[in-house]
C-alpha cells in the first residue's frame, strides 16, 4: 500500500510591471504552476503591436494613416467588433472614431497647444462616427479617409481578459488581473479561501478632489472597471475639461456623473460601457443598463447643490462588503 502524498498548499504568486502607458499586476494562487514575467510581457507586446496608438508601426496606427483601411489581426478584429456593437447599443455614446477629437483636445499622443473652437470641432465631426467603419472579410475599411480610431477606452479591458484566459489555460483557477485599474478576478485568495476585495475610488468631497475609497466590493468570478471624469483632465479658462469626449457634440463630457463603476462577466464589456454610462448621465445610464442584465453599475454623481451622492443598479448591492464612513 503506497503512502498518501501530503496535500499541496497553494501559494501566492505576483508579477507586476508597466505596459500600455500604465501599470499591471497579476496575482494568482497555485502550487507548481509557473507563469513568468517574460510570458506576461510578451502578451502585452503582442497587444500593443495591434492596438497601441502610441506605437507608430502598430496595426491601429497603420489604419489611421491609411486612406481606405487595413487587414486586421485577431486582437484588432475582436476589439473593433465589440466596439461597434457597444456603439450601436449606447446610441453612439461609445465611439472609437473619436480619436481626431481626442487629439484636438490634447489627450492624444501629443498635447495640443490651444483648445479647439466650435468651427474646428464641426470640421472634425465630419470624420467621427462608427457608421463610417465597415468590416469586409478580415479588413477594417473606412468610408471617409479622415476617419481615425482610438481603442484606449476598451483595450485595457480586453488586455485583462487575454491575460486571464492565459492563466486559465495553464490551469490557474484563483487569480486577479489588473491593468491600469481595470480588474478581473476568479476564485478566492488561498490558502485561507478568502474573497478578493476591490476598492472603488471616488473624490472625497467635490468632483475633482484627491480620490478616496468609497466602497469595497467582492465580485467573485467577473470583471470590474471604473471610468472617472476626475482622473485625467486639462484646464482651460478656469475649467477642468474631462478626457472623455462626447462623440456627438465633440466637446468634453460635462455630466453629473463623476465616476461609473461597471461589473460584467468580461473586462472588455465593463470597460467598453463605463465611459458611455458616464457620458449618458444618471437617467440615460439606467436606460442602457435596463437592456443589459449581465451588467451592474455604481455611480458617484454631483448633485445640483454641489455635494456628492451615489446610486447603483438594483443588483450591485450584493457585491458591497464594506462602505466607507
Amino acid at each position: 500500500m503506497s503512502a498518501l502524498r501530503p496535500a499541496t498548499i497553494p501559494r501566492v504568486h505576483r508579477i507586476s510591471g508597466q505596459a500600455q502607458g500604465t501599470t499591471y499586476a497579476v496575482t494568482w494562487y497555485a502550487d507548481g504552476v509557473s507563469v513568468t514575467q517574460i510570458q506576461i510581457d510578451s502578451i502585452f507586446k503582442s497587444l500593443d503591436a495591434s492596438l497601441s496608438i502610441y506605437q507608430p508601426g502598430s496595426l491601429i496606427s497603420r489604419f489611421n494613416e491609411s486612406e481606405g483601411g487595413i487587414e486586421m489581426d485577431r486582437h484588432l478584429a475582436f476589439v473593433v467588433e465589440k466596439s461597434m456593437q457597444i456603439y450601436r447599443e449606447t446610441g453612439g455614446l461609445s465611439d472609437i472614431t473619436v480619436y481626431p477629437l481626442v487629439r484636438a483636445w490634447g489627450f492624444g499622443v501629443k498635447t495640443a497647444d490651444a483648445m479647439p473652437d466650435s468651427a474646428a470641432i464641426r470640421l472634425l465631426l465630419r470624420c467621427v462616427g462608427s457608421d463610417k467603419l465597415k468590416i469586409a472579410g478580415g479588413r477594417l475599411v473606412k468610408t471617409v479617409p479622415c476617419v481615425q480610431i482610438d481603442v484606449n477606452g476598451i483595450a485595457q479591458g480586453y488586455s485583462v481578459d487575454v491575460v486571464a484566459k492565459f492563466l486559465e489555460a495553464r490551469g490557474i483557477e484563483n487569480y486577479m488581473v489588473e491593468v491600469g485599474g481595470e480588474i478581473r478576478t476568479k476564485g478566492r485568495k488561498q490558502p485561507g479561501n478568502e474573497p478578493m476585495k476591490i476598492g472603488i475610488e471616488t473624490p472625497s468631497a467635490h468632483a475633482f478632489d484627491a480620490p478616496a475609497i468609497r466602497e469595497v466590493i467582492s465580485i467573485g468570478n467577473g470583471a470590474v472597471t471604473t471610468s472617472g471624469s476626475y482622473r485625467k483632465y486639462r484646464e482651460s479658462g478656469g475649467k477642468r475639461l474631462s478626457h472623455i469626449i462626447d462623440p456627438q457634440t465633440g466637446f468634453p463630457v460635462q455630466r453629473e456623473i463623476i465616476s461609473a463603476t461597471v461589473v460584467a462577466p468580461e473586462a472588455i464589456t465593463a470597460d467598453g460601457f463605463d465611459n458611455a454610462l458616464l457620458a449618458a448621465g444618471v437617467d440615460g445610464a439606467f436606460e442602457i443598463l435596463r437592456t443589459h442584465p449581465e451588467m451592474e453599475a455604481y455611480f458617484i454623481y454631483r448633485k445640483p447643490d454641489g455635494t456628492v451622492g451615489d446610486t447603483a443598479s438594483a443588483g450591485f448591492g450584493k457585491y458591497i462588503v464594506l462602505t466607507a464612513e
